[in-house]
């Protein structure tokens, strides 16, 4: 790849020197520079890969992408790419190195507050039902349409976010259902991607530790439907969930730019609820569109769920899919890890393990717990993780509380803080009669076990998916559900507590 090829993504680089050979590799990595690569110095929290620039030269790379102007000494043969910022730059030649794969697929991107990785896992399940294949970026896993792998960050970085899209496409992917966290758009992870949907869910207190405000939190997740209204393609589409008051102020920004389809129980919603009903069994309820009236079934619980499908068909339909075919899929829609996930019903108490861990997801989740749980008490067991916004906490011990009949808080992944603290800072936020505190996390959760009562209700929220604690020292294997089948294992050897169904088959794995 020469010069003006690989570059040509970048029309405000300043440029000395040239490329004489085609180029070997293109890294943001400098562990991984081999001779003839190009070598994109960026700055991260912890590390500014311009400190070793010197370095990279001496180990063979031909062309530097940096933010510093070209230095008089730059060795003959090394060609110069001065940027405005790298991190936008490193995305952008990402996505060229490897084709632009994210424009020879359909790309749905979800972004907000919660929801995101239900709304993805619904759409993927949609995609592959009716494209065959689809390809899954998020917080639980990637699926490139050949394998599935564990996930380190819900949206990787630039490079092997590339690098993945080239996979999926190689592998017969049409369309690629992804999160986007708001870290990303902030950083340019996404940079380079062609979305052709873009969902938003809804915006509620969470990452203030990063953002400082709501309403740089706000611009943030912005920031995706910004990027889709500049591009060249006028099929990109807004689906908004306007029962969501950012939502509402995010959908009138953006009609002027592009197209917009809205959702949600509001009258004048382009995809809405009408009457719903609920139960620890599934969901179903009328979705009205274009006129025409549908009856939607789906084995997912609570109104919120009732939300991420609705999303999930507009954004779907948005994406090209018949919608129809859409509310067929849902009826056989796959359980989501640790997101309201029924992991034991054993002597009429049902146990569930959910992912929330802000406010307004406990909440929500505590809401549908009492709402369903008719003949019995709510015991909800959760903390908060360490070194995140510490605002949220006293917020999260009213929203457990509100709904709950029984509140037992207890460590999250305190990570670098004393666990202690963050109970501590949780607990005014719960009235006394319903507090109970139980440090070790599985002590906790086998306490609401032993007082839960027939017909009662246990939540377990915050980890949901998660398989490992962090703690100041150590990452120690640690996973809610197992936690549950280990107790009511030891209680009778015999039986089994009962998942909420079996696992998805899957047919098109290579």
């Amino acid at each position: 790849m020469n010069t003006k090829q690989i570059f040509s993504v970048l029309p405000d680089a300043v440029i000395t020197g040239k490329i004489r050979k085609p180029l070997t590799l293109l890294t943001d990595d400098s562990r991984k520079v081999v001779p003839g690569c190009c070598y994109v110095a960026v700055k991260g929290t912890q590390f500014d890969g311009h400190s070793v620039i010197p370095e990279v030269i001496k180990a063979g790379a031909v062309a530097i992408v940096a933010e510093a102007p070209c230095p008089q000494d730059v060795p003959q043969g090394v060609c110069w790419v001065q940027v405005e910022d790298t991190r936008m730059a490193n995305g952008l030649l990402m996505s060229a190195w490897n084709n632009f794969p994210s424009m020879q697929m359909v790309m749905l991107g979800v972004t907000g507050t919660n929801g995101k990785t239900t709304i993805s896992y619904l759409t993927n399940a949609i995609f592959r039902a009716t494209w065959q294949r689809a390809g899954l970026i998020g917080t639980i896993m990637y699926d490139d349409g050949a394998r599935r792998l564990t996930s380190h960050n819900t949206t990787p970085g630039s490079a092997a976010l590339q690098a993945m899209l080239a996979d999926m496409l190689n592998n017969g992917c049409r369309a690629v259902a992804m999160e986007v966290s708001s870290h990303a758009l902030c950083q340019h992870r996404t940079a380079g991607t062609s979305f052709r949907v873009g969902i938003f869910t809804n915006l509620t207190q969470d990452h203030l530790d990063y953002h400082g405000t709501m309403e740089e939190y706000y611009q943030a997740k912005k920031r995706l439907f910004l990027s889709m209204a500049e591009s060249d393609d006028r099929k990109a589409t807004a689906v908004i969930n306007v029962d969501d008051e950012y939502g509402r102020r995010l959908a009138g920004e953006l009609l002027p730019l592009m197209k917009v389809r809205t959702y949600g129980l509001a009258k004048d919603a382009d995809f809405r609820v009408t009457p719903r009903i609920l139960s620890l069994k599934g969901s179903q309820y009328e979705l009205s569109y274009q006129g025409r009236t549908f009856l939607v079934r789906t084995p997912l619980i609570g109104a919120f769920n009732v939300s991420n499908s609705l999303a999930a068909l507009a954004g779907a339909v948005a994406a090209g899919v018949n919608i129809r075919d859409a509310i067929s899929c849902l009826a056989q829609s796959p359980q989501v890890p640790g997101r309201m996930e029924l992991v034991s019903s054993v002597n009429n108490v049902q146990c569930f393990v959910d992912y929330a861990h802000t406010p307004d997801a406990v909440e929500n989740v505590c809401r549908t717990m009492k709402e369903l749980c008719t003949q019995g008490r709510v015991i909800t067991v959760f903390g908060c993780g360490g070194d995140r916004d510490k605002t949220k906490r006293p917020l999260m011990g009213t929203a457990a509380a509100r709904y709950s009949d029984v509140c037992i808080v207890t460590s999250d992944n305190p990570r670098s803080e004393n666990p202690e603290q963050i109970i501590d800072e949780i607990m005014p936020g719960i009235p006394r009669e319903k507090q109970h505190r139980i440090t070790d996390r599985e002590e906790a959760i086998r306490a609401a076990l032993e007082m839960a009562r027939p017909g009662d209700c246990v939540l377990v929220a915050g980890k949901g998916h998660e398989n490992y604690q962090i703690f100041a020292d150590e990452t120690i294997t640690f996973s809610d559900s197992a936690v549950v089948h280990k107790y009511y294992e030891e209680k009778n050897p015999e039986g089994r507590s009962v998942p909420s169904r079996k696992p998805e088959r899957r047919s098109d794995r290579a």
